[in-house]
């Protein structure tokens, strides 16, 4: 049998199949994380709210709706359920009689760390397994696929 010298021909990348790739580890990586939330027993959506608040406390519901890429209809449900709990505060902001500054509460600050704590640990123990230079070329991808997405919104 002749010995052959061509290379081993490469297949063009389906982007179709790196996007339904994609898209399951995202819903694997959020199912393992709610998981992880839920035993602190918090939601996502609450989880999000007390730890952009250990970011940026003393924001009105409206800049943190902002920030949650959420109306501010969800936000203030969110809130008041979070109130109850007691793991978040409305301050009143002096001089303006309609917005509150949202503030945690003890508990509330220590379920965001907690999480935080859990999210960190998920990471490390997943991405954080990846060589520098894989997890630096990963990045330099996604913010180019998210430049990209950027652009077809207009």
């Amino acid at each position: 049998m002749p010995a052959t010298n061509a290379a081993p021909r490469i297949e063009p990348t389906d982007p179709d199949r790196v996007w339904f790739r994609f898209m399951r580890l995202h819903q694997r990586m959020l199912g393992q994380m709610t998981a992880r939330i839920r035993e602190l027993g918090l939601s996502i959506p609450q989880f999000d709210l007390l730890s952009t608040l250990t970011e940026r406390e003393g924001i009105s519901q409206s800049e943190l709706a902002e920030r949650l890429y959420v109306t501010k209809g969800n936000v203030s449900g969110l809130v008041d359920r979070l109130v109850q709990a007691g793991l978040v505060e409305r301050r009143a902001i002096a001089g303006d009689r309609r917005s509150y500054a949202m503030h945690l509460t003890a508990e509330g600050r220590r379920l965001a760390e907690a999480g935080i704590a859990a999210q960190r640990d998920y990471v490390a123990t997943t991405l954080g397994k990846l060589p520098g230079k894989d997890l630096a070329e990963l990045d330099r991808l996604v913010l180019t696929w998210r430049d990209l997405a950027r652009a077809s919104d207009a």
